[in-house]
């Protein structure tokens, strides 16, 4: 990808773009990469500063883990969406390890940490941007750790599958019931009963590989 086709995405999504000189507009371009990461693919392993990422297709999972191998999804990155938490050198105030895997087949750019980072130092409205961004990601992940401390499943899950019909724009959700667990923070297995139930009551139909919703009003109604 030349540097002219990145400068025409980057002037779309980083806000500070027109505040930055020519030659840091230049230098950032210039130590951009375009990459294609198949699913499955780890991406960022929490152990050095992997730069910046912004996703073109595909969709990316954030998680953190345990020592025992046990893993907490913070959030999703589907089209269109910035990772700043990759970025460690940019934002030296993470001080704890994001992993990040390709869930689907992905095209991403990539800005270098170490690059973005120099520009950073000689821009505060990057500094400021590359903040915002953050937090507004620590937004997402406070609501996660709400949803898990004081959430009863049922109500997760109702969440999860309305946020995901939303986010899709189908009642059709063509996800496992492991991938479903991993994204809550929980085990397949009590997701596949509280998926059972939900059948039961007529709330949704299980398929291989997917839930349908049949009936939104109720199961929006378990999620007060």
């Amino acid at each position: 990808m030349s540097e002219k086709v990145f400068e025409s995405i980057y002037r779309e999504i980083f806000p500070f773009w027109e505040k930055i000189s020519d030659e840091d507009r230049e230098y950032i371009c210039r130590n951009s990469y375009d990459v294609t990461y198949p699913k499955g693919k780890n991406i960022h392993d929490g152990s050095e500063c992997s730069g910046v990422i912004l996703v073109r297709s595909g969709s990316l999972r954030l998680y953190m883990m345990s020592e025992e191998g046990k893993d907490i999804t913070l959030y999703r990155l589907h089209k269109g969406d910035l990772c700043m938490l990759s970025a460690s050198c940019v934002l030296n105030a993470i001080t704890f390890d994001v992993f990040v895997d390709a869930e689907q087949d992905s095209q991403c750019c990539i800005v270098s940490g170490p690059a973005f980072a120099a520009v950073s130092e000689r821009n505060p409205d990057i500094r400021i941007f590359a903040l915002e961004t953050a937090v507004s990601r620590f937004s997402d992940v406070m609501w996660v750790m709400q949803q898990i401390l004081f959430m009863s499943l049922d109500k997760r899950l109702a969440i999860f599958l309305l946020d995901e019909s939303s986010r899709i724009c189908s009642d059709t959700i063509e996800l496992t019931h492991g991938q479903i667990a991993r994204y809550m923070g929980s085990a397949r297995e009590v997701v596949s009963r509280m998926l059972k139930y939900f059948a039961g009551e007529g709330i949704v139909e299980v398929y291989r590989g997917g839930i349908r919703i049949l009936d939104k009003k109720r199961l929006r109604g378990l999620t007060f």
